[in-house]
């Protein structure tokens, strides 16, 4: 009896916590339980995250479906792989705002917050502007480089153009939700990514294939629609920023340059960035790769893979995420054991999470394929890559918990160290070795992925035990 009346007061208990964390009010994380908090940030930071591998997949769905699919699929993929640079410098600007604004917010300065997410905003627009430039003029080359054929090249040097033109917008979007992250408000980094993805589901049939008085461009409207949904995000954020009603109270005077403040920020973000451009240009590296070895189709069935594994894996990486505002603000607070508690607490959340992945992609890897194309060849490369990669799943969200710790402590080094090792030094001269040297082709390089990401999780728990983390200044 006692346990049916315990029951639903859990029950209630999980349904009060999960409206609360969609409605985004704002609760001192570092005072109520641990596994509250990580609720609270986790839920609208897993959704976050859903929504922007949705982006690619929406992208891929769609072009999938024209007329040479394989040029289409594999632009897509080979332009989202050079945009990792930019997320690179996206997500390492957000992280240094996620740990400035944390800390401060867990100090109980609101207002050093807010300044220091607006400085972070300055040094974002004004790097931004030459990579923006550089895409729109060297655009076919971009995807030559990359290992695609002239007439993948020649087919989608528009699409390049426009994400690679548009690319303050991704920027941003990434940076702003990294702001509100640090603030405690996960709920509304959710909402814009909500708001950029249904404008993008809505907008990408009406650009691809026409609709009315617009005509269709292909290809290049997947990329028209995408940018258009994210502007629309964008917007959503800058709205919230400046209404007042959040923790974060938004200046005009904070716009202006700040350059003690830019150059603190810097010494974060810069090994943050470097620490996603070497993860990046990995990626890179093995998507030419593939294509080299694979051929067109090997190189569609890749990216289609990496499409499908991202959509996962972004929401434990929002999962992750909940660790780092966690241990930002209860640095700020001084509650350092309390800290460490909560990067613990999350793991056993993502080994759980990671586990139910794994099994889907061992054995429903074939039929998410065939979702996005009818080229068997590119399905039965797809299933492959992603019965290999699962494999390792359950230690890659471990590792990412763990870097996410790092990161929200400010102590951005120690990850950008291990992914120097872990992507330079063994991923790639590995893949390298199995997909030419053995004769193994894309196979090799799906091999290489699960075994350098071993390597991180492993490296990064023995370097959190040592705790050099918990001194770091922001």
């Amino acid at each position: 009896m006692s346990q049916s009346i315990k029951t639903p007061g859990k029950l209630s208990s999980f349904f009060e916590v999960l409206i609360q964390s969609l409605k985004g009010n704002e609760v001192d994380l570092t005072s109520i339980s641990i596994k509250r908090a990580i609720v609270l940030l986790a839920i609208p930071m897993m959704l976050e995250m859903a929504m922007e591998s949705v982006f690619a997949l929406v992208d891929l769905y769609f072009v999938g479906h024209l007329e040479n699919s394989s040029h289409a699929i594999q632009t897509v993929g080979l332009t989202e792989s050079v945009l990792t640079i930019i997320y690179s410098l996206a997500i390492g600007l957000s992280m240094a705002a996620t740990a400035v604004v944390a800390r401060r917010i867990g100090e109980k300065n609101p207002e050093a917050a807010s300044k220091a997410g607006m400085q972070t905003i300055i040094i974002a627009v004004a790097v931004n502007l030459l990579i923006s430039i550089l895409g729109l003029i060297y655009a076919r080359d971009i995807l030559l480089l990359m290992g695609a054929s002239v007439e993948t090249a020649n087919h989608g040097t528009a699409f390049v153009r426009i994400m690679m033109g548009g690319s303050i917008i991704i920027v941003l979007l990434f940076l702003i939700n990294g702001i509100f992250r640090g603030a405690g408000n996960a709920a509304i980094a959710m909402r814009s990514l909500w708001i950029a993805n249904i404008a993008n589901i809505i907008l990408c049939p009406i650009f691809i294939n026409g609709f009315g008085p617009i005509p269709a461009f292909g290809l290049t409207g997947a990329a028209i629609a995408t940018t258009i949904g994210r502007g629309l995000g964008v917007t959503y954020q800058i709205y919230n920023l400046f209404s007042g009603k959040n923790a974060l109270k938004i200046k005009v005077s904070y716009f202006i340059p700040d350059f003690k403040q830019i150059k603190a920020i810097i010494k974060v973000a810069a090994p943050a960035i470097f620490q996603f451009v070497i993860a990046s240009c990995s990626w890179v590296f093995l998507a030419e790769l593939v294509a080299t070895t694979g051929g067109d189709e090997g190189s569609a069935g890749y990216q289609t893979a990496l499409r499908l594994m991202m959509f996962f894996l972004l929401p434990a990486w929002g999962l992750s995420n909940a660790a780092a505002t966690l241990v930002g603000q209860n640095l700020g607070a001084g509650h350092i054991d309390r800290a460490e508690k909560s990067v613990f607490q999350t793991m056993k959340y993502i080994f759980v999470f990671m586990a139910v992945v794994s099994v889907l992609f061992l054995t429903c890897g074939h039929l998410f394929a065939a979702f996005f194309t009818s080229n068997e060849k590119v399905i039965e490369i797809a299933s492959r890559a992603l019965k290999i990669l699962s494999i390792g799943f359950i230690i890659y969200g471990m590792g990412m918990v763990l870097t996410s710790a790092f990161n929200g402590a400010g102590d951005t080094w120690t990850p950008t160290k291990i992914n120097i090792f872990a992507f330079w030094l063994f991923q790639i001269p590995f893949a390298y070795l199995l997909a030419k040297y053995l004769n193994m082709g894309p196979t090799g390089v799906f091999i290489a992925i699960p075994s350098a990401e071993v390597g991180i999780a492993i490296a990064a728990f023995i370097l959190f035990k040592k705790g050099k983390w918990k001194k770091t200044k922001v």
